[in-house]
């Protein structure tokens, strides 16, 4: 019998190639609304967290409501642009190879659902997802509240769930859960890092999960 039945990824530097793409947005927006520059690489660190938490770490000084509300008149003035970030390469076949042995799979994301639904669609991805949850729709990372949704939505235990990601708040996750987690090093956050957080490995990508799996 596998060690696992139910396998959980992020979206964003996991399965999907949009780190630069992400800051790039956060750039426009901050600088479209007047708020105080921030370096890409205090940007790319928070990726993962919902957007809430992320602008509370970017601006402490500020009044969190009213960063919030400026950035939301910023989108809703501008809309979604479409994305073109893309899957890095390994991971479709990687996801065709999990669903032929069986693994149920699922996504806990700090996007919103209307950026997930729209990454899925554009990737042809949808299919391979049994449940989906985004930070619009839950306490977002590192809280486990996400993939305690999924375990209850799926109806398994924690020690039958391997959470897959690139960042520390992942791994958090994934712990506060009672669920192991392994990292990927090809996102946001390095490998000592995922492995300070608790990843019980570093894998390069997800191509490498099948093989992965198969030794446990």
């Amino acid at each position: 019998m596998k060690r696992y039945e139910l396998l959980v990824f992020d979206w964003d530097g996991t399965l999907m190639d949009s780190a630069g793409e992400i800051v790039s947005a956060m750039q426009q927006a901050i600088q479209s609304t007047g708020l105080p520059e921030r370096t890409p690489e205090q940007m790319r660190e928070l990726i993962g967290l919902g957007l809430n938490d992320v602008l509370a770490r970017l601006f402490p000084d500020l009044d969190p409501q009213a960063v919030r509300a400026r950035i939301d008149r910023y989108r809703s003035r501008y809309g979604m642009q479409r994305s073109k970030a893309r899957l890095f390469e390994p991971v479709m076949a990687a996801l065709e190879a999990m669903r032929a042995e069986g693994y149920v799979m699922a996504v806990a994301t700090g996007k919103g659902r209307r950026g997930l639904d729209a990454a899925m669609a554009a990737t042809a991805t949808a299919d391979f997802f049994r449940f989906t949850r985004c930070a619009d729709e839950s306490v977002p990372k590192p809280a486990p509240d996400m993939l305690e949704d999924i375990l209850l939505r799926a109806a398994t235990e924690p020690a039958r769930a391997l959470m897959i990601g690139d960042t520390e708040y992942d791994m958090a996750m994934a712990a506060a859960a009672g669920v192991d987690g392994v990292g990927v090093a090809c996102g946001v956050h390095d490998r000592a890092r995922l492995r300070r957080a608790g990843a019980l490995d570093v894998l390069d990508t997800v191509e490498q999960l099948p093989a992965w799996l198969l030794s446990r």
